[in-house]
């Protein structure tokens, strides 16, 4: 499921996930930290699980793009944010696996942006939330993805690593062959590996299905061809 299909199925106004999704692609960092304050400010009025969601959800995909962008401070902020939203989601209804994920999803994007020792505490967060939406609902595409990525940056000394990413975007693929995301995140584990041709198609894949996403553009154009 992507992360517009998402949003609709949980009843979020189209137009404003059409808009997140939109600046997540260009990369931009404004209207992103724009839509992530319009979405605070919606769930500490409302204060209802979807509300605090929507909220976790826009930050998760500012650190996103601040991880992309190489802004450490703001994927730091951005996480710490989302995560206290999350959490809120989660507490009002902790049987929903999408609210698991994305708990998960900030934790491992606050991991990445503290790391060293203070990464440890947020890394069992995210391994912890995202095993939980899968066990929730093991058919979600996106679980798999976040998994995946959680593996991708977990030593195997701690029980991930890049080859058992790889598992888990196929997985996701598996379920979700129009998931641009999995192709993406599926071309820079096999990047890591060194298998820049398997890598090179899917980032190709990746573009194709979501011609707007530059992070994905700038993936394909920086792998070297076999």
């Amino acid at each position: 499921m992507s992360a517009l299909m998402l949003l609709l199925w949980l009843g979020s106004d189209v137009a404003a996930s059409r808009d997140l999704q939109k600046a997540r692609d260009a990369q931009d960092r404004a209207a992103l930290t724009r839509i992530a304050e319009q979405r605070e400010n919606a769930a500490s009025k409302s204060q209802t699980a979807a509300a605090h969601y929507s909220a976790a959800f826009a930050q998760s995909a500012l650190a996103e793009v601040a991880a992309e962008l190489r802004d450490r401070d703001l994927a730091r902020k951005a996480s710490n944010d989302g995560i206290t939203e999350a959490e809120r989601a989660v507490t009002a209804n902790p049987k929903n696996a999408e609210y698991r994920r994305i708990h998960g999803t900030l934790c491992g994007q606050a991991a990445a942006a503290v790391g060293g020792l203070g990464a440890l505490k947020f890394g069992k967060c995210a391994l912890d939330e995202v095993n939980k939406a899968i066990e929730l609902d093991p058919k979600a595409a996106i679980n798999y993805l976040s998994h995946g990525i959680g593996n991708y940056y977990l030593p195997a000394a701690l029980g991930g690593g890049v080859e058992l990413a790889v598992q888990d975007f196929q997985k996701a693929i598996s379920l979700d062959p129009k998931s641009s995301d999995a192709q993406l995140w599926l071309g820079i584990a096999l990047r890591k590996l060194n298998r820049n041709g398997e890598a090179r198609k899917a980032f190709q894949r990746a573009v194709d299905l979501n011609p707007t996403r530059v992070w994905a553009m700038q993936q394909l154009e920086k792998t070297p061809a076999p």
